[in-house]
């Protein structure tokens, strides 16, 4: 994950101009950390089938962190959850202005496709994955979970509800980063498996950031907290001791259906899962 950090920065968005801070907004929440998570995932199976093509992945991998960075900004702008803190800095809004917040948004979300189309990687496995990218992070993925999660707000939902929002908010491009690693290696007979999987791994990371959300201050999450009052989280419609239960029943599922994989996938996802399957306890 170094060497794809270095790639990340030598990639950082480039528009010079004499607007005195367009460029550096595009910067701002790319090179101030995240946990790359996304990423990690891609690269984990890349590196589990064809450890060869690790650095040409690395172009998908600063694609599906260009455009989860891009949708972190937008859900902090005033018009949707009003945070002044992510990545433990100022949100974009708050450094300089909304306007700068959404058009660096906008500039990031299509700049993960540019970086995509430019992949050293054949045409076919390109087209693959902006259909995988675009389909999970638009529509009738991402962008219609973040729909849904603000027109309801005050607004309690049923369960099932409140996991099709987060499935299609969180889990659908946590998804994707899997089976665009599958993409890129040439297994597409796993793709569909391993979809499936970051389906569930997305449900656990969102009852987590519910959980973290009441439990961490706003140092240690990095972000603001306590900001879930108005929304449908899992805390907020279980309950906190209910929530963790969800949370350990989902992550003893996840933690049963990694023990299928083979072992080269196991070895290469385990230590960035491991990390993450258990954090609501932490």
């Amino acid at each position: 994950m170094e060497q794809f950090e270095s790639f990340l920065v030598e990639h950082l968005p480039s528009a010079a101009s004499f607007h005195p801070h367009y460029e550096l907004s595009l910067h701002q929440m790319l090179i101030s950390g995240g946990k790359r998570f996304r990423p990690a995932l891609l690269l984990g199976v890349v590196r589990a089938y064809n450890p060869l093509l690790t650095q040409s992945a690395y172009h998908a991998a600063f694609a599906i962190e260009l455009l989860h960075t891009y949708s972190l900004i937008h859900d902090d702008l005033p018009s949707m959850d009003n945070a002044d803190l992510r990545r433990g800095i100022l949100t974009l809004h708050k450094t300089y202005d909304e306007t700068t917040a959404v058009l660096a948004g906008d500039a990031l979300n299509t700049y993960a496709f540019e970086v995509l189309s430019n992949a050293p990687l054949s045409d076919r496995v390109i087209v693959k994955l902006v259909r995988s990218l675009a389909h999970n992070g638009g529509l009738n993925g991402m962008v219609l979970g973040q729909a849904i999660d603000c027109y309801f707000e005050n607004q309690r939902l049923e369960l099932d509800q409140v996991k099709m929002l987060h499935i299609h908010k969180t889990g659908k491009l946590i998804a994707a980063s899997l089976q665009m690693g599958a993409m890129i290696v040439g297994r597409d007979d796993i793709a569909d498996e391993l979809y499936d999987f970051g389906i569930d791994l997305g449900l656990l990371f969102q009852i987590q950031d519910d959980i973290l959300d009441v439990t961490q201050d706003e140092v240690k999450a990095g972000k603001t907290t306590n900001n879930d009052e108005s929304k449908n989280s899992f805390v907020t419609l279980l309950g906190f001791d209910s929530a963790m239960r969800e949370a350990d029943t989902l992550a003893k599922k996840i933690t049963k259906r990694m023990e299928s994989f083979d072992e080269n996938l196991q070895c290469e996802l385990s230590p960035t899962l491991n990390h993450y399957i258990n954090r609501h306890k932490d």
